[in-house]
């Protein structure tokens, strides 16, 4: 009777194992592949010649590392005779589209015109490159300098004033008081002027003259320039310390050429008397 229940027992628990196993890998064939990181755990070491010890091991990850890195934006200039693409979009040196052609051809028509390659627009379909001459090239890096220097930097405030260039005097003071006052807070202050219609005042003039009224404090972040017809900008900034420095030494070596001027002027009207 006994070895009757000892074997019911047996069976019982054999089943209960079989159940629990099948629930157990069911679920884990069911579920997606995911992400999984693995925190550190101990695990069991053998080692025949002593008790059980046990070690700690590294935390790991399933997910696959990505070894690219994003792709860095080419400078502009001459690409030379490295070029990736087979077919081109090429763009002449007075800015008239050649149309699609072959990479040899390209380079043919560089080397016939002793010109340069330069690459515009890399994701365009197919890229799109240009043939310059070194001056060209030059004075693109210049403007692009120029506009990457007139933008302003992440956490930089720039003010904007908009005008015409027929403004009254006063308003012109008032709109200068303004500009000292964003300059003292080491503002950028972007300065529009529009060509009123009738008017012969010259806005360049004009732009120097605000310059004069802060000159002890500010300068030209971006020199003033026609941006389209009619319409002129340039942007003050503060001076840095270096440049305050600088601009100081300069007045008083202005200031005491002058005075020198004013005396040897006096003794000459002395001696003439």
């Amino acid at each position: 009777m006994t070895a009757f229940c000892v074997m019911k027992l047996l069976c019982q628990a054999t089943r209960n194992e079989n159940r629990y196993a099948k629930r157990f890998f069911g679920t884990l064939l069911t579920q997606t592949p995911q992400k999984r990181v693995f925190s550190p755990f101990w695990m069991v070491v053998p080692d025949p010649r002593k008790s059980t010890v046990f070690g700690l091991t590294q935390p790991f990850c399933t997910a696959e590392k990505s070894h690219t890195e994003p792709k860095r934006k080419a400078a502009f200039g001459s690409v030379g005779r490295r070029i990736p693409y087979r077919i081109l979009h090429v763009i002449n040196q007075d800015g008239e589209s050649l149309g699609n052609m072959h990479r040899a051809e390209a380079l043919k028509l560089m080397d016939q015109h002793d010109l340069k390659l330069v690459l515009l627009r890399e994701n365009a379909d197919p890229p799109v490159y240009r043939l310059m001459t070194g001056q060209q090239i030059h004075e693109e890096k210049l403007k692009r300098a120029e506009k990457k220097k007139a933008s302003p930097k992440p956490g930089m405030v720039q003010k904007e004033l908009s005008f015409s260039s027929a403004i009254a005097k006063n308003d012109l003071e008032t709109k200068t008081k303004q500009i000292a006052q964003w300059i003292e807070k080491k503002y950028h202050v972007k300065v529009t002027i529009r060509q009123a219609k009738d008017s012969n005042t010259d806005m360049f003039m004009l732009f120097d003259q605000i310059l004069e009224t802060v000159s002890e404090k500010a300068t030209y972040l971006s020199k003033p320039k026609v941006t389209r017809e009619g319409v002129s900008t340039c942007i003050l900034r503060h001076m840095s310390d270096k440049e305050l420095k600088a601009h100081q030494k300069m007045e008083k070596q202005k200031n005491g050429t002058v005075k020198k001027d004013e005396n040897e002027d006096l003794k000459s009207n002395e001696l003439h008397q």
